[in-house]
């Protein structure tokens, strides 16, 4: 059994510091029933998940089943200063009020994938609002600011001269300063967090605290276009809270090769399963399609239910197997006449005229299920159905 919840634990993760500590936190459980400590921070930066974050909430989840339980954390307080790692320049602080809204948020998202009876939602202003001058002096003394400089993006920001704001290094102590408080056994994050991570385990120890908590690095998950990390701003998300027709499409967009990956990452089902079914695509006993629809099914069926999952599937056949239009399309009503590039972007088709344009030219957009040839039509009074490439539909009625 042990050796069962090492594979899953070690699934998809980058780095873990130690690995040995994992086996004895498990070897514990089992013989005594007594259960270990998992923490994962959030700051609630923004109000909606994206399957990039679901990453560490997967793996939380497997540590539930193998007798985990986990610390929820959300830096209400540390959201107020802003995670500068992987930053160029000092982050705009949120409000008390933005930090709320987003935390709960938060809260009603993480439950789809986290066992409630096995979580323990903890706020780090709880502590960190608490702290005496006095004891933030002392944990300012724990750390050199020459060791804080050794971390790579205060390390460029300062060699390039960009500002780097004095309350920046008290991040990173606040993080680890939260696993002191909440004497965690393991910490999960991010490769980009290894810095902040370690800090716990650093603390832990000067702070007498009785133990060095495990360091779990995930990988930073690829977006849609297989490249970049997933990132609203990118466009290359997967939003938990999206409609299930729309995260159906995105899951089957990407590439066969990013499929695996997904699975890897994001699956409940075993390495055992994948595997088994990387060997029946490798076979041609399984299509590469199918096995993909798998993948979205399970994850609409995550954040939706079952029913939606099918009714998702079906729906993308009819759309693009079919080429029948959605069943479901968004309406709008625009005063005309209008140039077609600036139809698409007030049908939120296309985010400007200028890429709008681009799509024109490359005969991705079609007019009533006929393809646009003319990048300057000017669209009269009337009734029809915008569609850019194979996935972005809407009725637009000109006035």
């Amino acid at each position: 059994m042990i050796e069962e919840a090492l594979n899953e634990i070690r699934r998809g993760a980058a780095e873990i510091i130690t690995d040995e500590q994992i086996e004895a936190l498990l070897k514990r459980y089992y013989e005594t029933g007594e259960p270990y400590y998992v923490k994962a921070g959030f700051d609630p930066t923004a109000p909606d998940l994206h399957l990039g974050h679901t990453v560490l909430l997967q793996k939380l989840a497997t540590f539930q089943k193998f007798g985990g339980i986990v610390q929820f954390l959300i830096g209400d307080f540390t959201g107020m200063i802003g995670d500068p790692t992987g930053k160029s320049q000092t982050r705009k602080k949120l409000t008390k009020d933005e930090v709320k809204q987003n935390a709960k948020s938060y809260e009603e998202q993480v439950f789809k994938i986290l066992d409630p009876e096995k979580t323990i939602v903890v706020f780090n202003s709880e502590w960190l609002g608490k702290l005496t001058s006095y004891e933030m002096i002392e944990l300012a003394s724990k750390r050199t600011v020459a060791r804080m400089l050794e971390r790579d993006d205060f390390e460029k920001r300062f060699k390039s001269g960009q500002d780097i704001s004095l309350y920046e290094f008290f991040y990173p102590l606040f993080q680890g300063y939260d696993s002191v408080v909440l004497k965690s056994d393991i910490e999960i994050g991010g490769t980009d967090q290894k810095f902040n991570l370690l800090m716990g385990r650093h603390l832990q120890r000067a702070y007498h605290v009785g133990k060095e908590q495990v360091v779990l690095m995930m990988p930073i998950l690829e977006g849609l276009d297989g490249v970049q990390k997933m990132s609203k701003s990118l466009g290359n998300f997967i939003g938990v809270n999206e409609e299930p027709n729309v995260m159906f499409a995105k899951v089957m967009s990407i590439s066969d090769e990013l499929m695996w990956r997904y699975y890897e990452l994001l699956s409940a089902r075993s390495l055992t399963e994948i595997a088994a079914m990387k060997e029946e695509v490798a076979g041609g006993t399984l299509h590469p399609k199918r096995a993909k629809e798998m993948l979205a099914e399970e994850i609409v069926e995550r954040f939706h239910d079952r029913d939606a999952a099918l009714a998702a599937c079906e729906e993308f056949n009819k759309v693009f197997k079919q080429k029948d239009l959605p069943t479901d399309m968004p309406e709008y009503e625009i005063e005309g006449p209008i140039w077609i590039a600036k139809a698409l972007v007030e049908a939120k088709l296309e985010p400007s005229t200028s890429q709008a344009r681009r799509d024109l030219q490359a005969g991705a957009v079609r007019i009533d299920q006929e393809k646009v040839h003319d990048k300057d039509l000017q669209l009269e009074a009337g009734d029809y159905i915008l569609q850019v490439g194979k996935k972005k539909f809407a009725k637009v009625k000109v006035k």
